[in-house]
């Protein structure tokens, strides 16, 4: 008989040790984490329903997106109808602080990777393991380190969702195009400015893309972060289920695709509006690029001097080839 190969054994004592020796560590990141949720639910509570819901139509208006502005308006006052909006803020407040934190952290990882291909490798199989692992295996270890409430729901959507931020990122600033990139050095830009003014404004479109990710796959984890007792749409989700209860199911369910809605379609309008900028910049840094190109420091032995003189015949042709080039 084959012996068994005891991987959860290891597993837990890995979690032990850390709760013995890091629960000072963990308890400052929960503290932190529940500050940020409480004061992100409270700054979206405080409003009345009605001035909140113009305040999310305005934002589409904005855009010059009329049908997604008449959508917004009709979306929140059906939840607000359905006597859900308390648990749908508390279910945006957990999506904008764990959407805020995966792009903190994904985007820089995305830059180091696009900077390193050792580095890409090695990030490259973590990425996998954390998307393609089941959610409710972030529970167990969360709860352990976080007790429960919200930041465990919050912990496990920051790491279910925060592949697509580093890995659009990646793939963002690696298909930035060279002549851009060659453009910035012979300018003479540092790395940091050429990320900071020419690859990271380029790549911008595609990291939009991955924000959107992040904010879907957050809201996918709303239902599951119920189970930690995080509250909002989640709660409402998983007590249904647990009795049974199909209309409240419904109406559950329902509020999450209606926000999650929302979401994605005001995000896609922010990339929209990012193109037009980002294709003018593009073409500015090309034509830099054919203009050193074609004007390069000439040398000094093709330089007349100021005191040479040049034949008459001489600067006759010079000045019909300078008229036929311009």
């Amino acid at each position: 008989m084959t012996p068994r190969l005891d991987l959860g054994s290891w597993a837990e004592g890995v979690v032990n040790w850390m709760l013995a020796h890091w629960a000072g560590f963990f308890d400052g990141i929960g503290a932190a984490l529940s500050v940020l949720v409480e004061a992100v639910d409270g700054a979206l509570q405080a409003p009345p329903a009605p001035a909140l819901i113009l305040i999310l139509t305005a934002v589409p208006l904005l855009q010059r997106r009329w049908g997604l502005a008449v959508y917004t308006a009709a979306a929140m006052t059906l939840i607000l109808s359905m006597d859900l909006w308390t648990e749908t803020l508390e279910s945006l407040a957990l999506v904008v602080v764990a959407t805020a934190a995966a792009t903190l952290i994904g985007i820089p990882l995305g830059i180091l990777a696009s900077r390193s291909t050792v580095f890409s490798g090695i990030l490259r199989p973590v990425l996998d393991f954390m998307q393609t692992t089941p959610a409710f295996v972030y529970l167990i270890p969360t709860v352990f380190f976080f007790g429960v409430g919200v930041v465990p729901g919050v912990v496990a959507t920051l790491i279910f969702a925060i592949a697509p931020a580093v890995r659009f990122t990646e793939l963002g600033i690696r298909q930035v195009d060279g002549e851009v990139r060659e453009a910035a050095d012979a300018f003479g830009a540092s790395s940091w400015q050429r990320l900071r003014e020419v690859e990271l404004p380029l790549a911008m479109p595609t990291i939009m893309a991955g924000v959107n990710q992040v904010i879907m796959l957050a809201l996918s984890m709303v239902v599951v972060a119920g189970l930690t007792g995080a509250g909002g749409l989640g709660s409402v989700v998983t007590t249904a289920v647990s009795q049974l209860d199909v209309a409240a199911g419904f109406d559950g369910g329902l509020a999450v695709v209606l926000l999650a809605i929302y979401l994605d379609r005001v995000t896609a309008g922010l990339t929209a509006g990012l193109r037009p900028g980002l294709r003018h910049r593009a073409r500015r840094a090309r034509s830099g690029t054919a203009q050193s190109s074609l004007s390069g420091p000439a040398s000094p032995a093709s330089t007349p001097s100021p005191t040479t003189s040049v034949p008459s015949s001489q600067r006759a042709s010079a000045r019909s080839t300078t008229s036929q080039v311009r």
